[in-house]
């Protein structure tokens, strides 16, 4: 089993596959973006662990014996993120 975290703009998404690369379950957890002033983007590095977190962890509760089963996490993340 492998784990892939896709931390994007407004959100995270996990994904859980198997050696075959067929896909076994799906989490998803959303993100706000920050605009304090015209012009500026900004978010806080924190809420990306809390929305991994939470989007692992409904994988967890979809597919608990297949997650504990991980052998590798893959990461990918937006460009020009917003902290």
């Amino acid at each position: 089993m492998y784990l892939g975290l896709d931390l994007g703009t407004s959100g995270v998404k996990a994904l859980l596959i198997d050696a075959g690369q067929t896909v076994i379950g799906s989490g998803h957890a959303s993100l706000d973006v920050s605009r304090p002033h015209p012009g500026w983007s900004e978010q806080n590095p924190a809420e990306w662990i809390r929305a991994c977190e939470e989007a692992i962890a409904e994988l967890k509760a979809s597919h608990p014996e297949q997650l504990a089963a991980v052998k590798g996490i893959g990461l990918s993340g937006q460009m020009h993120g917003a902290t």
